[in-house]
């Protein structure tokens, strides 16, 4: 059984930096890929970043290349997303995603999810 945990959500003025986490735990195979998605109010659920769980490849949506980070620490099944130059447009419910295709922006490929943290970025 895998289990995925967000954390490091919150308020942020525009312009301001986040860094969300994603601890992993249960059985986690090298060929897995972590995406990160977000969805906010009376939208669908936007791909935001994947990164391999081996290797470490990346692949970001435009909208956030530049400004978000994707990086893992292997030692405690931890995925991190760094958050720079925060726009109110930022704003949603922030998940990370287990799935065995990579790489892939397709939410329904992804059958792990967290319950989701909350960013808040305002003008």
């Amino acid at each position: 059984q895998v289990r995925l945990v967000e954390s490091g959500g919150g308020m942020v003025q525009a312009g301001g930096s986040l860094r969300l986490s994603c601890a992993a735990s249960g059985r986690i195979l090298s060929s897995y890929a972590m995406g990160w998605f977000r969805q906010a109010p009376g939208k669908a659920r936007e791909f935001v970043v994947t990164i391999a769980w081996s290797g470490g490849r990346t692949v970001y949506a435009d909208s956030v290349k530049g400004r978000f980070t994707v990086s893992k620490d292997d030692a405690k099944n931890t995925v991190y997303l760094q958050m720079n130059s925060l726009k109110p447009e930022d704003t949603a419910l922030y998940f990370c995603a287990l799935t065995n295709v990579f790489p892939t922006r397709q939410v329904e490929e992804y059958p792990y999810w967290g319950q989701g943290t909350q960013v808040t970025v305002s003008s």
